[in-house]
């Protein structure tokens, strides 16, 4: 297999917020995974566990989205919010997680949260059991300067400056436990909500630094997904429009039809299957984007010089990820267990969404703790990092680069997969000088071998000065194996000797020998 990677075929800047996370009340994903509490002896610092937050302070992951998903439509945030002692306690029926729920991680813990590790904040507003009021004052106790009542109650919390949350989900899976709305339902409400929101501005001119998020489709419905999309902007398009600057797109990889199948246990058959599930959502976002821009020519053109237009939203995919039918049934709820076969579906699902940065602006992974698709899952008093957390830490290195056209050239069965990007000299400099001085230029490639059982060797061509100055490769003895509390590190990412699995010649080719089911970032350098 040969593949040409020309670092003039460039798509765009890749958004580190398609490298975003998603935290909810479901199962151990916060409670337990990511908060236990001062009291807990459980090594935690200021009740956040420990070793979970070491883990995302490493990871920096730019953009993590709370409370919800589901839970959003039954949160109301004054539970959260005040004394410890003083919160409420309510019962959570989120995806059959059947706890009580104390309330004791709320809005200053999760933007605390963010504050430790540097990501932007996603809050998901209540739109199902809440209200606009309620929405309001949100957003004012998060977000306002001037000493209000709710800016000084933050502050007595122990914020005194405003969180700055620009991110704002209206409605969670609107057509089914967000609501059962229709598109056109839910545009009524959304105008409402969204028509609300604080502008945080002095100025009547002065664009809102607010970002509205709406509800997209269920990517997983062929039909539904469409009709929804068309409908939606259509009604968006009558009269005029309420603040919108995103649309939420959800897809999941779903493994529910063989019952033998579980994320632990599968044939070669199945391993295939989940592979090649995960790429559905390149086709599926592509015509997202064709569908949405054909509802935006249909708004009018401003009728007094006054108005404004609406020319541009832009496409997140706010949940993807794996899941298999037995975390149905899992205790805790959706609590399932990462082998290479989610992995490498984590790898090529980053590569689908950095490869159409153009159209997508921000994705996260469901969910980062615990639930379905984890990078972190704990046991106890023991934390432990999946292999999905490899994938991306070794992924870091293309946020902020520009991602490469590489023409996709098949091997004999098509399972090997590459994804480039650039930094340095002609990529705003992002790559820093070399040591003569002069300004660095690197391409990262990744490349995914799918393969269940073979090795593969691929050919990259390059420009004839590229050299390999680094490799990192995740595989695993057996695709079956995971990491648990007594082998934490079972599946790792490992620096591979790059005399001994690349060859290079003077030409620029650069042949690499790949591990039967895993996934290798190299750096390179030319």
């Amino acid at each position: 297999m040969s593949i040409v990677i020309d670092p003039n075929r460039e798509i765009g800047r890749i958004d580190p917020k398609l490298h975003g996370q998603f935290i909810e009340f479901l199962g151990e994903c916060i409670d337990e995974g990511l908060w236990v509490g001062e009291d807990s002896p459980i090594e935690n610092e200021g009740g956040y566990r420990k070793a979970t937050l070491d883990a995302l302070r490493a990871l920096e992951p730019p953009l993590i989205r709370w409370p919800g998903g589901c839970y959003a439509d039954t949160y109301h945030w004054r539970d959260g919010v005040g004394p410890q002692s003083e919160r409420r306690t309510t019962f959570n029926e989120n995806f059959a997680t059947y706890e009580l729920d104390d309330h004791s991680f709320g809005t200053d813990e999760f933007l605390r949260l963010c504050e430790m590790i540097g990501a932007e904040p996603w809050i998901n507003i209540n739109m199902l059991s809440g209200t606009v009021a309620e929405m309001k004052d949100w957003m004012e106790y998060c977000n306002r300067e001037q000493p209000t009542d709710l800016a000084r109650e933050r502050a007595a919390n122990g914020h005194e400056r405003p969180y700055g949350v620009k991110y704002w989900g209206i409605g969670n899976e609107v057509w089914a436990g967000g609501g059962t709305m229709t598109p056109s339902t839910y545009m009524d409400e959304y105008r409402r909500f969204a028509s609300a929101m604080p502008k945080f501005t002095t100025d009547v001119f002065e664009p809102s630094p607010m970002y509205a998020i709406a509800c997209g489709p269920d990517g997983n419905k062929p039909r539904e997904r469409v009709a929804w999309t068309e409908e939606f902007f259509r009604r968006l398009a009558e009269y005029r429009q309420p603040p919108i600057n995103g649309y939420d797109l959800h897809f999941y990889n779903w493994n529910v039809d063989n019952d033998a199948d579980t994320p632990t246990e599968f044939d070669e058959a199945g391993w295939n299957t989940v592979i090649e599930g995960c790429l559905e959502l390149e086709d599926i976002l592509r015509d997202q984007w064709r569908l949405m821009n054909n509802g935006l020519a249909l708004i009018h053109e401003p009728e007094v010089a006054m108005d404004s237009k609406l020319e541009h939203v832009d496409l997140i995919i706010g949940e993807w990820g794996n899941w298999h039918k037995p975390a149905f049934f899992a205790r805790p709820a959706l609590k399932q267990q990462v082998t290479m076969r989610d992995a490498i579906t984590t790898a090529l699902t980053l590569d689908l969404l950095q490869r159409n940065c153009d159209k997508v602006s921000m994705a996260c992974n469901a969910q980062t703790i615990n639930v379905l698709n984890s990078l972190v899952l704990t046991f106890g008093e023991h934390t432990v990092l999946t292999p999905n957390y490899d994938v991306f830490m070794m992924y870091k290195a293309h946020r902020d680069a520009v991602a490469l056209d590489v023409p996709r050239q098949d091997s004999a069965d098509g399972q090997v997969y590459v994804f480039a990007s650039k930094s340095g000299a002609d990529a705003g400099n992002v790559g820093g000088t070399d040591e003569t001085g002069g300004a660095s230029r690197t391409i990262t490639v990744n490349l995914t071998n799918a393969h269940m059982h073979d090795a593969a060797d691929v050919s990259l061509l390059l420009p004839a000065t590229a050299r390999v100055t680094s490799m990192t490769t995740l595989a695993a003895d057996d695709p079956h194996d995971v990491n648990t509390a007594e082998q934490p590190d079972l599946v790792r990412s490992r620096k591979v000797d790059v005399d001994a699995a690349v060859r290079t010649s003077g030409s620029g080719e650069i042949t690499v020998n790949l591990p039967a089911a895993s996934v290798s970032t190299l750096t390179i350098a030319y």
